[in-house]
């Protein structure tokens, strides 16, 4: 056996399709209660007690107690990473689901990946720093240029050098699974994602385990001021 991480261990906790299940319903951020993932599992609330245990174990998950409830939720953004890296590796290898549920189209244009915006909306955001050149980007290395730090500033109030985190880059690409392309995580991403929703742009779908987000009328068009149209 050669010494290393073990790639097989992870990749046996994502494999079955109930952990999978609830793993993806968790990476919009969210804690869900064991119940909850259950539904989004579609198993009894015996069979997930035994999986949260093994994602637990496993490291890809973590615990919190509130009252008398129990909330699980990712241990950090590298899962979710992984995660949508595996669903962009699904879509392009083929192998989708057969039935297409009715949010399908919502969830393409503007999702949440972990805490940053994904989906049509999101690459289009960072095609778009990258032609204003507010962002430098070599394959998934991003920095942003002055420019682009007095555009935080001036335009979404982000003062982007409080922004380092000692475990986290302020900005990285992260492969959008739905466009195949890149959208703009890090702690970047995440405050730009937090800033549309305090300005009341957008806000997450409240339903458990969706990651769809919904942009207001106002949310649309300062969006597109911003970063253009999907037109254009």
């Amino acid at each position: 056996m050669k010494a290393g991480p073990d790639i097989a261990m992870v990749a046996s906790l994502v494999g079955d399709p109930a952990r999978a299940n609830m793993l993806t319903a968790l990476m919009d951020g969210r804690a869900l209660t064991a119940s909850e993932l259950a539904h989004q599992a579609g198993i009894t609330p015996q069979t997930a007690s035994s999986h949260l245990s093994k994602l637990e174990a496993g490291g890809l998950i973590e615990p919190e107690k509130q009252g008398r409830h129990r909330y699980y939720r990712l241990t950090g953004s590298d899962v979710a990473h992984v995660l949508e890296g595996l669903a962009g590796l699904a879509e392009r290898a083929g192998h989708t689901r057969v039935r297409t549920g009715p949010k399908e189209p919502a969830l393409r244009r503007a999702r949440i990946c972990y805490d940053h915006l994904a989906g049509d909306l999101g690459v289009q955001m960072l095609d778009s720093l990258r032609k204003q050149r507010l962002v430098r980007q070599t394959k998934q290395a991003i920095e942003l240029t002055g420019d682009g730090k007095r555009f935080m500033a001036e335009a979404l109030q982000i003062d982007t050098e409080a922004l380092a985190h000692p475990r986290r880059p302020v900005c990285k690409a992260c492969l959008d699974w739905s466009e195949r392309r890149h959208h703009l995580a890090g702690t970047l991403g995440a405050a730009v994602m937090n800033r549309f929703t305090e300005l009341n742009w957008a806000a997450r779908d409240p339903a458990p385990g969706s990651r769809v987000v919904n942009f207001t009328r106002t949310g649309e068009k300062r969006f597109a001021a911003l970063f253009g149209s999907e037109q254009a």
